[in-house]
């Protein structure tokens, strides 16, 4: 498979993604009006609204953090040390840029997964790329192949690279067989996901905000330590990203392995959120609501998580030319400079939670996609947690470059589908988008109405946006 995988990563990687995510994500940027910047605070208002009085959904706090729980993954540790030691310290820069725009196609892609979601035959919501792009594009069959991809990456492949980050870290620091290690994570994994979204949003609610708080107060405490390094720091950062330092990774290094990290990690654009998204009944009850929540995961993930282990691993000086640590080690080793020798149980640790969670988020998107497939049944979601429960076994102790690679290949796949939907249905996100900031702008609580949609008529569930629904 290694050669069929290396080609696909190359046309995907070398060519399609490389330019169109930093091209789709200029076009909502420009097309939204900078709507990430301009409306920054409505991120914050929107996660922390009011509960809507609906048991078919999650809360939109929720949301945010199952979606974190996926992006918070083995991306934000190992991956930003991969990217660091191929591409230097300049690859931090463009993971930002990644962040930046990519928080206007994170927005585009969560509203259009509200205002396509249906109700499943229990009753709760349930939508996703797969849903906007059969009833928005009246494409059903790219759909399909977008569910296929998503289960493929996020039930399966993806979740064997977090199984695989965990059991590299715990052989490290307490010297724990990496099979042994995969059988217990399967045992925590089944405990939650055989509980179906609910479950795992219940427990992404208590235990990301708990793993994001303690790392990033670690990483304030390293950046206080050595305040006086940081500005020349954020300097060099600036100058390799163009080429202009000693750069290990020169421009086209930084350039790529900045954006193929911080798309892997912040996930903007792959379609993969908006797979949660759609789960959630937002507040204020408008699809564009989800969009802010889901673009200021973006932020967390990226600009405060992923810089947190960046300057970690650069203020620590263990990452020299010559060296061959990368991945979880370096960032271990990092640690071990900054707090001593916790520093690489502490990390152990930390990807424990961070994988962990990210496991079953990516299992809530696969359920999703299993939705629209329509063999969402029991028998269908018995057979794929079994499927995903193997796979956090087998990722535990397989080889990490053939993990990844297969993860590469299956995500540019989903992003390069998902990216075109988008585009193509960009000009509802732009009349969604002026129709919230028009009711915000008036002192109103923005609220959708599907009668000011003609055009949307036979293709969303009018019925989901009646105030009094649920």
């Amino acid at each position: 498979m290694d050669p069929i995988i290396n080609f696909l990563n190359d046309i995907l990687w070398g060519y399609v993604l490389i330019y169109g995510l930093l091209a789709v994500g200029v076009f909502f940027t420009i097309r939204l009006g900078f709507v990430q910047f301009v409306h920054f605070p409505e991120m914050f208002r929107a996660v922390l609204g009011s509960k809507e009085n609906d048991k078919s959904g999650i809360t939109p706090f929720q949301a945010l953090c199952t979606s974190l729980a996926s992006r918070v993954g083995t991306g934000n540790l190992a991956g930003v040390a991969v990217a660091l030691y191929l591409g230097g310290p300049g690859a931090l820069f463009w993971m930002w840029m990644v962040a930046l725009v990519g928080m206007a196609t994170a927005y585009a892609e969560s509203t259009l997964a509200q205002l396509y979601k249906i109700k499943n035959e229990d009753g709760e919501y349930r939508g996703g790329p797969a849903f906007y792009i059969a009833h928005g594009l009246k494409a059903p069959w790219a759909g399909a192949i977008f569910s296929v991809c998503l289960i493929l990456a996020f039930g399966l492949v993806f979740n064997a690279v977090q199984a695989n980050s965990i059991a590299d870290a715990f052989q490290g620091a307490f010297g724990f067989d990496k099979l042994w290690v995969g059988v217990a994570l399967a045992v925590l994994t089944a405990i939650v996901i055989f509980g179906g979204i609910r479950q795992i949003a219940r427990v992404a609610e208590l235990v990301v905000p708990f793993m994001a708080v303690v790392y990033l107060a670690v990483a304030l405490f390293v950046v206080i330590t050595h305040i006086g390094e940081v500005p020349g720091l954020l300097g060099m950062i600036v100058q390799e990203a163009f080429g202009l330092g000693a750069a290990t990774g020169g421009i086209a290094g930084a350039l790529l392995n900045g954006v193929k990290r911080g798309l892997f990690s912040n996930e903007a654009g792959m379609g993969s959120a908006p797979n949660i998204a759609a789960v959630a009944t937002p507040s204020p009850h408008h699809p564009s609501s989800q969009g802010f929540v889901q673009a200021l995961g973006v932020f967390i993930d990226t600009i405060l998580i992923c810089t947190a282990t960046g300057l970690m691993i650069l203020l620590s000086g263990v990452m020299v030319p010559g060296s061959e640590l990368t991945g979880t080690p370096l960032t271990q080793a990092a640690m071990t400079v900054h707090i001593g020798g916790a520093g690489q149980y502490f990390i152990a640790i930390a990807i424990l939670f961070f994988a962990f969670t990210s496991i079953i988020g990516n299992y809530s998107y696969a359920e999703n996609a299993m939705t629209f497939l329509k063999i969402g049944n029991r028998t269908g979601l018995t057979v794929l947690r079994l499927a995903v429960l193997g796979m956090v076994v087998w990722g535990a102790y397989e080889s990490v470059a053939t993990v990844f690679n297969a993860a590469d290949a299956s995500m540019g796949l989903m992003a390069t589908v998902n990216l075109i939907a988008i585009v193509l249905l960009s000009g509802t996100v732009v009349k969604l988008t002026k129709d919230y900031a028009a009711q915000r702008n008036a002192g109103q609580q923005p609220v959708f109405h599907a009668d000011d949609y003609p055009e949307l008529s036979g293709k969303i569930d009018s019925a989901i946006w009646t105030r009094d629904n649920g």
